[in-house]
């Protein structure tokens, strides 16, 4: 039997990226980034999203396990990629007949604060970017009464 409680969460990421509540462990931070008004050209152009993603995966130091995962939609459609990394993920899907794209990044490991706005109307020449943070975490005593009752 997995005991969560026995999993050293400090060591995964530093005191600047922990939850407010000192019974929810922290798991990480997962960025959710919505960018609209993007150039549809550059949206369907998968070796431009590709190379944002990996100035992201560069300026963080973020470690990529295997082969990332990119597919081009037929047609005037967009593409999605996804990177496996030793922190986490990190996963774009672009949608140039609506002008958007989204990227999620998560790392159990605190990293700074990627310049989404500046690199992405640089890139994809957006005119909105909207960025959202999520401190993931769970209360430990819940967790391990969950995965008890679910067996």
């Amino acid at each position: 039997m997995l005991r969560c409680c026995e999993i050293e969460f400090e060591a995964m990421i530093d005191s600047n990226s922990k939850t407010d509540n000192p019974n929810i462990p922290p798991f990480g931070i997962e960025w959710i980034i919505d960018a609209s008004g993007c150039c549809a050209d550059r949206l369907r152009d998968l070796a431009i999203v590709r190379r944002v993603c990996e100035r992201v995966l560069f300026d963080l130091d973020l470690k990529v396990v295997g082969e990332p995962q990119w597919h081009q939609f037929s047609g005037a459609a967009g593409v999605t990629g996804l990177y496996l990394l030793s922190e986490s993920h990190l996963a774009c899907h672009t949608y140039p007949e609506h002008q958007f794209a989204s990227f999620n990044l998560y790392c159990c490991r605190a990293k700074p604060d990627w310049p989404w706005e500046n690199g992405l109307r640089t890139a994809l020449l957006a005119s909105s970017i909207s960025i959202r943070q999520a401190k993931r975490g769970l209360d430990a005593a819940c967790l391990a009464d969950s995965v008890e009752a679910a067996r």
